[in-house]
């Protein structure tokens, strides 16, 4: 099956230049070498147009909150490429920026040496902005490749208010998009070995080495980035991320109902970092939950809701149609408004009435504010807090209800919710390995009402937003191994 029209964009109007030497595929958000329609449309090009393929995965110095932690997560992620592009027909270049700067130019003097450029569409982060400048000055073709989620980013040009509203979209619309999955596999075609690279590609942009990519740490160390953000609890590349899902889908899937909203627990999937990084595919993981639900696409159509129903829709157990609510409807909820609304990251994209409430109540006096120095140091009152902050410094990740606790109260503490917003959004962007992501910002400014609706009674400092405290969370949770573990004795020594 060829990759679908509706994943493909024409990032500029030039055409394709046979007359050159290869196909570029420039990886640069689904890092991985299977199910992935990028890759997958590239080889396309190759064999339509009998050229090899060259595959570019670079990573820069320069980006903002880059750090050892992302670095090396990024470069394990590499590793894994590099071997297994290893003995396969085309050549796999990636490239580590050693200082800002030092990459500036490979990608544009790599469009004058190539037929066609293929590249991924992702809708977040600085990644839009460094497409639009390599196309506006690409002499040939740039497509741009949704392969995100299982929903095609651009075929709805609604932005969906609520996940209730954008569930119901699905189901009356995600069922003729299932049955169009990426090759797991697409490299099995048959397309032209490269004889050589470009003249100045290997002399102005070294090729990373295997001993780079081996040893990510240390190779993260060297470079010039954040290195007070060490590496957290997760280990990047596809191996790992597959090693995880198929854990999580035996081995905890079937409690994940019960256990996922439990910190004591080990109840999320925890897959969150390796999909941001593309490291792992929705595609695939779909896939393998189908087959270990013993599901076929009829069972959808026999139980079809167009209610917004959390549940009955698919026709799997519940404890995969909770998880898929999860993967599907609120991750690619994220994704549904990153890739159409400009200022997704703005305080002025948050509904009028929540702007609204925040205004009238943004004078309403604070009985504790600190200062971002305390918070990102997990220096409050309040232990529950201080542990899940304490969570994201050391490990990169925070358990998922507790996260929305964690901005409820950023937003108490704040002077306003302006400098809320940018706390938040400073604090999960710089620690959390899936941060500055569709999904993160989703989180985000759902404490400020974003996908929520007003909620009474009118409350200080909140106004109609929803109300979170830690007496009535720790009330509801299993937190005593958590806080233990999390406690300021337990994690000094770690911080920075």
């Amino acid at each position: 099956m060829k990759v679908p029209v509706s994943r493909i964009r024409a990032a500029n109007t030039n055409s394709p230049d046979s007359s050159q030497d290869f196909v570029l595929y420039w990886m640069t958000s689904f890092r991985r070498l299977q199910f992935n329609y990028s890759l997958q449309r590239a080889v396309e090009w190759c064999r339509e147009l009998n050229k090899p393929l060259l595959v570019l995965e670079a990573v820069r110095a320069d980006y903002e909150w880059a750090s050892v932690r992302l670095h090396s997560f990024i470069i394990q992620g590499m590793h894994d490429n590099f071997s297994a592009a290893a003995g396969r027909n085309i050549t796999y270049y990636p490239y580590i920026e050693p200082s800002p700067g030092s990459g500036s130019g490979m990608v544009e003097y790599l469009t004058r040496h190539c037929c066609v450029v293929v590249t991924d569409d992702y809708p977040c982060f600085f990644l839009p902005r460094m497409l639009k400048a390599v196309s506006r000055r690409s002499p040939v073709l740039v497509e741009a490749i949704d392969s995100n989620g299982l929903l095609p980013m651009h075929t709805t040009g609604t932005v969906f208010p609520t996940a209730y509203a954008f569930r119901r979209y699905l189901q009356s619309s995600l069922a003729g998009f299932l049955s169009e999955m990426p090759q797991e596999n697409c490299l099995k075609e048959v397309i032209p070995l490269m004889q050589r690279l470009p003249e100045d590609l290997p002399r102005r942009w070294p090729a990373a080495s295997q001993a780079d990519l081996s040893n990510a740490v240390t190779t993260a160390r060297r470079i010039p980035v954040d290195r007070s953000v060490q590496p957290g609890w997760a280990t990047g590349g596809s191996h790992e991320a597959v090693k995880q899902w198929r854990r999580f889908l035996i081995d905890r899937l079937s409690h994940y109902p019960e256990h996922r909203n439990q910190p004591d627990e080990n109840g999320s999937s925890g897959l969150s970092p390796w999909l941001h990084f593309g490291h792992l595919s929705v595609h695939q993981m779909f896939r393998e939950l189908a087959d270990h639900e013993h599901w076929a696409p009829d069972r959808l159509g026999s139980v079809r809701q167009t209610r917004g129903s959390r549940e009955g829709w698919w026709g799997m157990s519940s404890a995969a149609e909770s998880f898929l609510d999860e993967l599907v409807t609120w991750r690619e909820l994220g994704f549904n408004m990153c890739s159409k609304v400009k200022n997704y990251d703005q305080y002025e994209s948050l509904p009028e009435w929540a702007q609204q409430t925040l205004h009238e109540h943004a004078s309403d006096i604070r009985p504790v504010t600190y200062d971002f120095e305390q918070l990102q140091n997990a220096a409050t009152h309040d232990p529950l807090w201080n542990a899940a902050q304490n969570q994201l410094l050391t490990e990169g990740r925070m358990h998922n209800y507790l996260r929305m606790l964690w901005g409820k109260k950023i937003l108490q503490w704040s002077h306003t919710p302006q400098q809320a917003l940018k706390t938040m959004i400073t604090l999960n962007n710089r620690f959390a390995t899936d941060g500055r992501d569709p999904n993160s910002y989703s989180g985000i400014f759902w404490v400020l009402g974003r996908y929520d609706r007003a909620w009474g009674p009118e409350r200080t400092i909140f106004g109609k937003i929803r109300y979170m405290t830690s007496e009535n969370t720790a009330r509801k949770l299993h937190l005593s191994e958590y806080l233990k573990r999390y406690s300021p004795e337990k994690v000094r020594g770690r911080l920075f």
